[in-house]
């Protein structure tokens, strides 16, 4: 009996303001208020809210038939609390009827799990601590960011007590293999691995609207009839997507919405076919092989790697002055420089610095402040020149943490 997982990522970075080197020293606001507010406020009535509203109503309709699973990162929290408390009421509405999961990720949508183990778990932590706060719910499955993954990412997850993790589908991983099975990360003995269908899912998140495509309209019939096709060749269909994709990026007069009102019950006339959330597939499915990842994957761009944020000097360079500020800031303690150092973490600010214009140029564009990858990174750069600054004063007046650093530096010497 084939199963449907949806799952949607909700993300908004907090955008920086336009940083130059003479606010180096004199500006400690780093972000662009009132455009973290606009794009907010946007999106949640073109999106968020009025798809919330199609999802409680296809949940009440088929009586918990119909399921979904959510992540929902730490700053768009942070934004639905400050802009749109009301769509964190939508949120939490969904929640109350069962039928819905809320994953765990990075509280900061960050790229943590590279560069900062102990960071990587503080986040994941913080991100747990919020969804039993906001949503009384304590996640049993993980979602990394952007869907990076690899065999070590699966054993840390393991061995932080998740039943699942999601992971890209990604072809030069799988080979001959499916996306559309459960399966087990090599080194793991009781997590399991859920696999993003992404021919599927992108016909609804990147197609549903491209009047060029030869599948033009994808209707709810049309795409539950390649989904029934799977039967006999699938366990599992998991369609991860952007849950910007409905309204905002596949605009309403697209027909997105009506195609989601539609898709429970074109899929389910054939009674073989289910919704299951990811941690219910987990529990009754068994793993049908064991996948080893010894690379990185993601869910971005062509080539499902990490190049969309570490492909070029700039990225690797922003990324690496980054984390070097680490020790310094656990040290001082200091709520609010903690705070701007996490947020400064955010993949976005990396991926606005890619240079892969070829095959991906519109995606790495869409809601982009820059002009080029160069504003990016000499923004970023100026802004974190500004925080190491910052971070230093404030060590220099703090005695007893100079003492605690050198002796520390002494000692590893």
């Amino acid at each position: 009996m084939p199963a449907l997982c949806f799952y949607f990522q909700v993300h908004q970075p907090y955008r920086l303001r336009h940083y130059t080197f003479f606010d180096i020293g004199a500006n400690p606001f780093y972000e662009d208020e009132d455009a973290n507010c606009d794009i907010l406020l946007k999106v949640a009535r073109k999106c968020y809210l009025p798809m919330n509203d199609v999802l409680l109503e296809l949940i009440r309709r088929y009586d918990g038939r119909f399921k979904v699973s959510f992540s929902l990162t730490g700053t768009v929290l942070d934004q639905f609390e400050e802009y749109a408390p009301e769509v964190l009421e939508s949120f939490q509405a969904l929640a109350k009827t069962g039928h819905v999961e809320f994953l765990d990720e990075t509280d900061c949508h960050s790229l943590s799990f590279l560069f900062s183990r102990r960071e990587f778990r503080a986040q994941v932590s913080r991100h747990r601590e919020r969804m039993q706060k906001l949503f009384g719910v304590t996640p049993r499955v993980f979602r990394n960011t952007e869907l990076i993954y690899n065999n070590d990412l699966a054993r840390e997850v393991e061995d932080l007590g998740y039943d699942a993790v999601l992971a890209e589908g990604a072809d030069h991983v799988l080979g001959w293999r499916s996306p559309n099975y459960l399966y087990q990360p090599a080194g793991c003995t009781r997590l399991k691995l859920l696999l993003k269908n992404y021919t599927l899912s992108d016909d609804i998140a990147f197609r549903f609207s491209n009047r060029e495509w030869a599948e033009y309209p994808l209707t709810a019939d049309k795409f539950a009839v390649w989904v029934h096709a799977l039967n006999g060749q699938a366990d599992l269909i998991n369609l991860f997507m952007d849950y910007e994709t409905f309204g905002e990026h596949q605009w309403e007069d697209s027909g997105i919405f009506n195609f989601m009102r539609a898709l429970p019950d074109a899929i389910m006339r054939n009674p073989d076919f289910r919704f299951q959330t990811p941690s219910e597939a987990a529990a009754s499915l068994a793993p049908r092989a064991r996948l080893d990842v010894p690379q990185f994957m993601s869910w971005a761009d062509a080539e499902r790697d990490l190049t969309a944020w570490q492909g070029n000097d700039m990225q690797q360079d922003a990324i690496s002055a980054l984390y070097q500020c680490e020790g310094k800031v656990r040290d001082l303690g200091d709520p609010d420089l903690t705070r701007a150092w996490q947020r400064l973490q955010t993949s976005d600010h990396f991926y606005y610095m890619c240079t892969k214009w070829f095959s991906d140029g519109d995606v790495h564009k869409y809601f982009n402040p820059y002009g080029t990858p160069y504003d990016a990174y000499i923004n970023f750069m100026n802004i974190l020149a500004d925080f190491r600054l910052r971070l230093q004063t404030r060590l220099d007046a703090r005695p007893e943490v100079m003492d605690k650093n050198t002796t520390r530096s002494d000692s590893t010497a």
